[in-house]
C-alpha cells in the first residue's frame, strides 16, 4: 500500500486499469477535497455536490476501465473537467425540466412579472446591474478577465480562446474558473446583488 501511495496519478490509474483497486482509492483520497469543494462552489447544496461528485467518479472509473483514458499526466485536470461537465449537465437538465403544468393550479401561469413589460424602475435595477457586473470585471486580473471577455461577450468556444491566447484548453478553463470565483467572492465581499 505504501509503495502505490508514492506512484504518480497516472500509474495508479494504469494500476487500477490492471485490476488493482486500491490504486484508485489512493487515486480518489488524493483528488477528492478538491473535485468535492470545485462542485459545491458550483451548486451550493451539500446534497447535489455529493451526487455530482460521485457520479463524477463514476463516469471517471467507467472511462478508465474502458481504456479510453489517455495518461498524459494530467489526471487532475481530465477529472476536474468531468466534474465540470456533470455540473453543466445537472444545470441544463434543471433547465430544461422547469416546464410548468398549470393543470392542478389556482393562479395563472401567464400572469407572471417575466412576462410583463419593464417598468422604468425595472430599467434603472438592470442597468445598475450591468454596471456592477462591469465594475466586477475590470476588478479581474487581466487573464482572467480576457477569457471571461472572450467567452461571454464574444462568444468564442475555449478552444478558439485557447488558441487566441497562446495556452492550453485547460489554462483558459481554469482562467474562467477563477474569473468566476473571484466575481462571485468580490460581489458578495461587497455586498452587491446581480438579481433583481
Amino acid at each position: 500500500m505504501q509503495k502505490l501511495k508514492e506512484l504518480t496519478d497516472d500509474r495508479l490509474v494504469s494500476e487500477f486499469a490492471n485490476g488493482n483497486n486500491q490504486a484508485f482509492d489512493i487515486v480518489l483520497e488524493r483528488h477528492k477535497d478538491r473535485v468535492f469543494n470545485y462542485i459545491y462552489n458550483m451548486v451550493k447544496d451539500e446534497d447535489l455536490a455529493n451526487d455530482i461528485f460521485q457520479e463524477t467518479f463514476v463516469k471517471a472509473i467507467m472511462t478508465i476501465k474502458q481504456g479510453r483514458y489517455s495518461a498524459d499526466g494530467k489526471f487532475a485536470s481530465w477529472i476536474s473537467r468531468i466534474a465540470h461537465n456533470a455540473v453543466i449537465d445537472h444545470f441544463r437538465q434543471e433547465k430544461s425540466q422547469g416546464t410548468v403544468s398549470t393543470d392542478d393550479t389556482e393562479y395563472d401561469v401567464l400572469n407572471r412579472r417575466d412576462l410583463s413589460e419593464d417598468t422604468i424602475e425595472d430599467v434603472i435595477i438592470d442597468k445598475s446591474i450591468r454596471d456592477d457586473i462591469r465594475s466586477l470585471i475590470r476588478s479581474l486580473p487581466a487573464e482572467q478577465r480576457q477569457v471571461l471577455v472572450m467567452r461571454y461577450y464574444n462568444n468564442l468556444s475555449f478552444k478558439e480562446i485557447a488558441e487566441k491566447t497562446g495556452v492550453s484548453i485547460n489554462t483558459a478553463l481554469g482562467r474562467m474558473r477563477y474569473a468566476i470565483l473571484n466575481l462571485r467572492r468580490t460581489a458578495e465581499r461587497n455586498r452587491i446583488v446581480l438579481t433583481r
